[in-house]
């Protein structure tokens, strides 16, 4: 979905300025430091509204958070929501930046991350914008070199589709997921599970949510680009959560 602009939306997120990045001269080797104390670092691409990172941050007061979204006018919304909900935090270890998923590279350096999330990505369901997708094998071989050896990228998605491309492109790049379910919310993974806006919504209205957990393997694929794809797109999450 598409998000309209914003009323004064440079304004609302320079008063939020506290929160948000700015990109660093180098790639981050210790992203901790973004929060002034060692902790596991994790990143959410394609936050949109929030809700996710934040109530992670609030869960987990011994890990730091940092989420990325494309759309500023999304990251209005993201900022604003943190900020209401500070005092909930036990600690001061949530961060968002502004940024397309390709230029990760650009912020962190390799093996810097403790976990990556992706929670209700963009589906791009034509099949000529599969490269376009953030689970397509290029995404899923940057991720994983940005991953600390052994830290999971977890993945969920209402969109089956999508879900299925995601298990074929891991398999492309040799990686077998820990655990897969097509019904997270009556699974055993659900006890830690912090649903999003998006997700309650939907699960409200009796849609499964599919999820999985991956770590890099041993030795990584690097398989040929698919057939019939055009372009490599923004890499734009959907995570706008109505």
């Amino acid at each position: 979905m598409r998000m309209r602009k914003k009323k004064h939306g440079a304004e609302r997120l320079a008063a939020n300025a506290r929160y948000l990045l700015e990109r660093p001269e180098a790639p981050l080797a210790d992203p901790s430091a973004l929060f002034g104390r060692e902790a596991p670092t994790y990143l959410e691409i394609g936050c949109g509204k929030g809700g996710f990172a934040s109530g992670m941050a609030e869960k987990y007061p011994g890990r730091n958070f940092l989420a990325l979204e494309k759309i500023s006018d999304v990251m209005v919304i993201a900022v604003e929501g943190a900020e209401a909900r500070r005092e909930a935090r036990e600690a001061d270890n949530l961060r968002f930046f502004i940024a397309d998923a390709h230029d990760l590279p650009l912020w962190f350096a390799p093996a810097s991350l403790d976990g990556i999330y992706l929670n209700f990505s963009d589906p791009w369901p034509k099949k000529k914008h599969a490269k376009r997708r953030l689970t397509y094998r290029e995404m899923l071989t940057m991720y994983f070199g940005l991953l600390k050896p052994g830290a999971p990228i977890r993945f969920k998605t209402d969109n089956r589709p999508l879900f299925d491309f995601t298990l074929e492109e891991l398999e492309a790049v040799g990686a077998k997921p820990h655990y897969v379910t097509y019904d997270l919310h009556a699974s055993p993974e659900n006890a830690d599970n912090v649903e999003t806006e998006y997700e309650r919504n939907f699960s409200a209205k009796g849609f499964s949510i599919c999820a999985l957990e991956v770590t890099a393997p041993e030795v990584l694929t690097t398989p040929a680009p698919t057939v019939g794809t055009e372009g490599t797109g923004a890499g734009e999450a959907d995570g706008a959560e109505p």
